[in-house]
């Protein structure tokens, strides 16, 4: 079975279209317009081993939000689509990855319930040409709409580094999460 999704979503302030390989290799061909996060989004691709193109123009004369939690949405319907109905795959998962002066811990659970609590701080309101305090949104517009649990905490210093890790600690317990390990649905419902 194929784990691959391709959404579009277009609005009066975004148009995004996602492809999305829950099986690659880690390529990625991401274009946001904004820096800083398509630097994140290939961290991501690329330690989670997910092919992703992403494509959005948004409205980030104004500032980047609108554009970043629309990327969360839609990234999210690919990954609910992409994951299908969950066979087999092991669910739970987390990572705790370090980056220089930082550290992130992340656990998730592909439980078909969203929720996300990410615990980070920033020093300074942007990071590169992103504004940090979008981010903790990011990922709660993916719980939104990929229906999975995020439960996240980064600690130290350098707001690059923070940011960074974060994504890469995201990236590894989602790729193990989506690991298949036998052939049932993961939960006593049945269903996820």
């Amino acid at each position: 079975m194929e784990r691959i999704a391709e959404v579009s979503r277009k609005t009066s302030e975004t148009d995004i279209k996602i492809k999305l390989n829950l099986d690659g290799a880690g390529i990625y061909n991401i274009d946001t317009g904004i820096r800083f996060f398509n630097h994140m989004l290939e961290s991501f691709s690329k330690h989670s081993l997910f092919d992703l193109d992403v494509k959005a123009i948004g409205d980030v004369e104004i500032d980047d939000h609108h554009t970043i939690e629309d990327i969360g949405i839609v990234l999210g319907e690919a990954f609910l689509i992409a994951i299908g109905d969950k066979r087999g795959i092991k669910r739970m998962a987390h990572a705790i990855v370090p980056m220089d002066d930082s550290i992130a811990t992340v656990a998730i659970d592909i439980s078909g319930r969203s929720y996300s609590k990410i615990d980070v701080s920033f020093n300074d309101s942007k990071i590169g040409d992103m504004t940090s305090e979008i981010i903790p949104h990011f990922f709660e517009s993916f719980a939104s709409t990929g229906k999975i649990n995020i439960n996240g905490e980064v600690k130290g210093g350098n707001d690059h580094h923070k940011s960074e890790v974060l994504f890469k600690a995201f990236a590894k317990s989602l790729k193990e999460g989506v690991f298949i390990e036998h052939n049932n649905i993961p939960s006593t419902k049945g269903i996820i």
